[in-house]
């Protein structure tokens, strides 16, 4: 089952004078959409009724909604914030209070990625804050792509699997799909892969080769396991063209081994620790 979820900003000054209080008026109840076999129509009709039931929980604090959720305790109930804004286009810039002079405004957020959609009327507005890995041109293409594809299918397809849309814009399919598919690149076949690793290890051999948590280890150090992992399994009668079975979770550990099995002369193949025992024993068998 798929499902997605935000926190969502609702009106927040719904009661009687709060429009002219200063300071924000706005919470964050927390949002969780299905997406799981949701058409179009049915996913936006099911969003829509959601949020309007949230609105008589505007002003239940986030502590309250963390202990209804489900979610463990210190787990965030969400990263991304959606705001969707009413406003006229002809207000924008124009003081609610006599006698006030707008100066400036400057939005901050304390969320990996905010997304604000300003609907004014005629037209949408996206502004999107994130945290500076991220590009925010890049989270708003993708936006207006996923906007676009809405609502060619609400017009043309309702039925249109949610998972279904196209939500990537021509020139992110285009790196994704074909930039960084193009992997062409020369290679010695004549070479086996441990000794490839082994001139690595000759070149450089204090270079890190793998990095698992706190665990280091170079190409030396590498290379000086697998020796001694492949000279035991040698002894052990282990021959080239020979199957030795590499039951173990991904680790460095792993790494030694298949190495190692590799400089013996023989093959290594990969069985899953998650797997029945006697699976196992029929696979080894």
């Amino acid at each position: 089952r798929e499902e997605g979820g935000v926190g969502a900003v609702p009106l927040g000054r719904t009661h009687t004078g709060a429009e002219r209080a200063m300071g924000p008026f706005i919470n964050t109840p927390p949002v969780r959409l299905d997406l799981d076999g949701r058409s179009v129509a049915a996913g936006v009709r099911e969003t829509h009724m959601r949020l309007a039931e949230l609105l008589q929980h505007e002003h239940a604090p986030l502590a309250l909604a963390q202990r209804r959720s489900g979610v463990a305790a210190g787990t965030p109930l969400f990263s991304t914030l959606l705001n969707y804004r009413h406003i006229a286009a002809e207000k924008m810039g124009t003081p609610s209070l006599s006698g006030a002079e707008w100066l400036e405004s400057e939005e901050r957020t304390y969320y990996p990625l905010t997304l604000s959609v300003d609907d004014f009327g005629t037209e949408l507005g996206l502004t999107a804050q994130v945290v500076e890995a991220v590009s925010a041109d890049r989270v708003i293409g993708l936006m207006q792509r996923a906007l676009e594809s809405l609502a060619q299918a609400l017009e043309a397809a309702p039925e249109t699997p949610l998972r279904a849309l196209d939500v990537l814009p021509a020139e992110e399919r285009e790196l994704i799909v074909e930039t960084w598919n193009r992997t062409e690149a020369a290679y010695p076949s004549n070479r086996c892969v441990h000794e490839l690793f082994e001139e690595q290890v000759r070149h450089n051999p204090d270079a890190i080769a793998l990095i698992q948590g706190d665990v280091e280890m170079s190409y030396g150090q590498l290379n000086a396991r697998a020796n001694r992992l492949a000279h035991r399994l040698i002894g052990l009668g282990v021959k080239p063209d020979d199957r030795v079975g590499l039951c173990v979770e991904r680790s460095p550990e792993m790494v030694v081994g298949l190495h190692a099995v590799l400089k013996a002369g023989a093959a290594y193949v990969p069985l899953d620790p998650a797997s029945p025992r006697e699976r196992l024993a029929w696979l080894v068998d």
